[in-house]
């Protein structure tokens, strides 16, 4: 898949604040290693995280055009994904017959999200946008 041409160099304060972004989901997962919650759970509900994806929204204008864009993207996407597994995830469970593929999503949407904000983060380092 070919990598989406960006014709404008994103100023330095926005590319610090997309590391913040970055962190903030990261301190979220971490809160979901060293807590009793679930990575998602602690991904989708913990204040870092949801304060994160607010930033998205509200920034998001005065990235658009550059390479940042589709790291927005792609943190909105992982939050919103991540809370349709979690969804999906917490119906099994009440079903109680799909309680252990209700955990099987949780622990793989808690590596997903692990991974999507690792890759993300790494392309950012580089200067490198997201696929879309």
């Amino acid at each position: 898949m070919p990598e989406q041409i960006i014709s404008t160099v994103p100023q330095d304060n926005l590319v610090r604040l997309t590391h913040v972004i970055y962190a903030l989901h990261a301190l979220s997962v971490v809160m979901g290693f060293i807590g009793s919650a679930f990575i998602i759970t602690a991904f989708l509900t913990g204040w870092p995280s949801i304060i994160a994806v607010i930033i998205n929204y509200i920034k998001r204008g005065d990235v658009y055009g550059t390479y940042l864009d589709s790291h927005f993207g792609w943190q909105i996407r992982t939050f919103w994904y991540a809370l349709l597994w979690m969804t999906i995830a917490a119906i099994l469970f009440m079903t109680v017959i799909g309680i252990v593929l209700a955990y099987l999503i949780t622990v793989g949407a808690g590596i997903w999200i692990l991974y999507r904000i690792i890759r993300g983060w790494i392309a950012l380092n580089g200067g490198r946008p997201m696929p879309i």
